[in-house]
């Protein structure tokens, strides 16, 4: 696996063995994309937080992925919706430390409705009346807001004293100000979903929301650069473990995800492999539309056998 920091390599590599076949020289298992359904945004890994755990390693004034600006995404947006885009995703780092992020957002949601993946504690809290004024653009705009766990101790140990809290404050204030909300949380090997849901009711119901709330959760991904010894991901394994339509639950069916990295914008199949230059599909999404995704990154294994998704829809 090629990772961050090596040398930038050409992005066609459709004769490259190891892309197309796996260790063991069996045809890699792959998604061929077919539509673009969301387009997400990386707006760099600079974050007001340091999560020893961050699937994307961003801290304060990290530079890993640039920090985005509106006239850096503003021509992607334009072609997505050429491309019939349905959906625009914001993800860090926080987007609301970015300078351009609600005028980002009063630009895309002129189009299509946008989603923003987001701490909820100061830069949102700081933002709240800029953020306001969104409202009344012609999409709808929704926040997911990561709190890990339905325990303050426990969330705040990894995010920093004091921000479970907050968080649940900013939910609450965003609820009020009409905007829908998810919740993100971190998911743990034999865990009795039912239980761990019920166990946010109390705070959904102290924020106003509905305990209906969709709560997204996500195993560990592994910071950027790791290696986790998974299953290689085989053309048959796909066909035997999956169907058509699972594979189309795949978000590399279904979207694509622009980043900055050395100041220039390029586009990545899904939200989970930009540590990886071999998912560095160029910067033209209409070619990127075309680029077959092989499932060699460690992360796609989470895909292929638990149905982790960083999509809603």
């Amino acid at each position: 696996m090629n990772l961050v920091g090596q040398q930038e390599q050409t992005v066609h590599h459709i004769t490259r063995k190891d892309w197309l076949t796996t260790p063991t020289g069996e045809p890699r298992g792959y998604i061929q994309p077919e539509m673009l359904k969301e387009l997400w945004f990386h707006t760099g890994t600079t974050c007001n937080l340091r999560c020893p755990f961050c699937l994307e390693g961003s801290k304060p004034g990290d530079n890993r992925l640039n920090r985005v600006t509106l006239d850096d995404v503003r021509p992607f947006i334009d072609e997505a919706v050429n491309l019939g885009v349905e959906k625009f995703v914001f993800t860090g780092g926080e987007p609301f430390v970015i300078k351009d992020m609600v005028k980002i957002l009063h630009y895309a949601l002129a189009y299509r409705p946008c989603l923003v993946l987001t701490n909820a504690t100061m830069p949102l809290k700081k933002l709240l009346k800029e953020i306001e004024t969104l409202k009344d653009r012609p999409n709808a705009l929704q926040f997911r807001v990561s709190i890990d766990y339905p325990d303050a101790k426990r969330h705040d140990a990894g995010r920093g004293r004091g921000n479970f809290d907050l968080a649940w404050r900013m939910v609450k204030e965003l609820n009020d100000r009409g905007f829908a909300i998810s919740i993100a949380r971190r998911r743990e090997e034999k865990e009795n979903t039912i239980m761990v849901e019920q166990e946010y009711y109390p705070y959904l119901e102290a924020a106003g929301l509905s305990l209906n709330t969709r709560i997204v959760s996500f195993p560990d991904f592994l910071t950027p650069g790791s290696f986790a010894s998974v299953p290689q991901i085989t053309e048959n394994g796909m066909t035997t473990f999956h169907s058509e339509r699972s594979r189309g639950q795949f978000m590399c069916h279904f979207s694509k995800m622009v980043v900055k990295e050395n100041g220039r914008m390029r586009i990545y199949p899904c939200a989970l492999v930009d540590d990886d230059l071999d998912y560095d599909f160029g910067s033209s999404l209409t070619k990127a539309m075309d680029a077959r995704v092989m499932l060699k990154h460690h992360r796609c294994y989470s895909c292929f056998t638990q149905e982790a998704s960083c999509s809603e829809s």
